[in-house]
């Protein structure tokens, strides 16, 4: 059975104390470095309750003092923050065509090196697993790391993802045992797993890292080999009813237009995604349209990733610019719903194509301009992410963390009943 570090703070003290503390552990990790007073009013608490809590956690090691709080008279507050490397957690980005592993402490910082696993996803569970299991033991031996130092991994992937239920609707559907997604990877790895979609990792990141940082009603556009999105409202992440919120990519959008791999006609990531650019590149280099992609081999024609093109137009390339452009076009047109759904203050696009930078938030500005009432769209501002290729990770460590911690108070709180 798998061990944790949670395992010695479970064995000290009754339960209610413990519930208590992990809510200090759980708030103090969402909030960072905190004052008592601002730990009483997240917990409803009174002063003496909580310096009893955070003095009990300091003797345990989990909590240290950390400076002084800003005071408007008198003396400044004590700060207390978590201390670090106590809570280490594995983090699985699986994408289209390979996927990425680290390990992250409480303080989002990367305890390992980012090792990337050339294993496409896939409808079946076997190899895939085969495949990420043998990467993983030389990935955790490499880096001196013992499985029960591991609170848990977090796991994120594209496609309709329940967390809730611990399923994926769209890859690793086959496995011949008839359990959970979530189950399966338990079982695989001998620890706790969650799972989400990996534009809620983008976003999460962005909230807790990037520029959605104190923000309360922003978008995250995740434009990858398909597109997705994030929906923050209110200052909560919102994931409907099944966790499957935010498919923006497969909304109607072009009439009579091409088959989706979703099963339907003309979706928006049929013109203005990874795959589409790819394929709409290959057509257009085959056809015989001039353009330094023709320089590409057959292999690398087959599936040109978006880095290419967003290469070749970043030295003048017409036919690459004319590529990103009609994207960004198309994109902003369903920008311009969105931004009337929703009345954002920020949209944040992050993902491959984002990447283009200009080649794309031109065009798509022009289009929210002609598409979008000029009331709403003069209310919302459109930047481009600048967390990097390791923000889903630093998302999934975020949403991890605090899973876990959430089910060790539930199941305390079964045990008190």
């Amino acid at each position: 059975m798998h061990l944790n570090p949670f395992s010695k703070l479970i064995e000290a003290g009754n339960e209610k104390q413990l519930i208590q503390e992990y809510k200090v552990i759980k708030h103090l990790f969402n909030l960072g470095a905190s004052s008592v007073s601002a730990i009483c009013e997240v917990m409803e608490l009174s002063t003496p309750s909580v310096l009893k809590l955070l003095n009990g956690l300091i003797d345990k090691a989990w909590v240290e003092k950390n400076g002084y709080g800003l005071s408007i008279g008198g003396r400044k507050p004590d700060l207390y923050r978590l201390m670090g490397k106590k809570m280490l957690i594995l983090c699985i980005d699986i994408q289209l065509f390979y996927t990425r592993i680290a390990i992250i402490d409480n303080d989002y910082d990367f305890v390992t090196d980012v090792k990337t696993i050339q294993v496409s996803i896939s409808k079946n569970r076997v190899d895939f697993f085969n495949i990420l299991q043998a990467n993983l033991q030389d990935f955790l031996t490499s880096a001196g790391i013992q499985q029960q130092q591991l609170i848990g991994c977090s796991v994120g992937m594209p496609g309709l993802i329940d967390t809730k239920k611990g399923e994926s609707y769209s890859y690793f559907l086959s496995d011949g045992e008839n359990i959970s997604l979530t189950a399966a990877l338990e079982k695989m790895l001998d620890m706790p797993v969650v799972i989400q979609n990996d534009v809620n990792g983008s976003s999460i990141a962005e909230f807790t890292h990037g520029m959605a940082r104190d923000k309360k009603n922003v978008l995250v556009l995740l434009m990858d080999w398909g597109v997705g999105l994030g929906i923050i409202m209110d200052g909560k992440l919102r994931e409907g009813t099944c966790g499957f919120s935010g498919e923006l990519g497969h909304i109607p959008f072009v009439e009579n237009g091409s088959l989706c791999y979703c099963g339907k006609h003309g979706c928006l990531e049929t013109v203005a995604s990874g795959n589409a650019l790819s394929e709409m590149a290959k057509e257009g280099i085959l056809a015989g349209k001039n353009s330094m992609l023709n320089k590409l081999t057959k292999e690398e024609l087959e599936r040109i990733e978006p880095a290419v093109i967003i290469q070749a137009a970043n030295k003048g390339d017409q036919y690459a610019i004319q590529l990103l452009s009609n994207v960004g076009a198309h994109m902003g047109k369903g920008i311009s719903i969105l931004i009337q759904l929703f009345n954002p203050e920020l949209i944040i696009l992050s993902g491959k194509i984002a990447e283009a930078k200009q080649y794309i938030t031109l065009p798509m500005q022009q289009a929210i301009n002609v598409y979008c009432m000029t009331q709403i769209r003069e209310k919302t501002t459109i930047v481009s992410s600048e967390l990097g290729e390791n923000s889903r990770l630093l998302g999934y460590a975020a949403m991890g963390i605090d899973h876990f911690l959430d089910a060790y108070i539930k199941k305390l709180r079964a045990n008190n009943r």
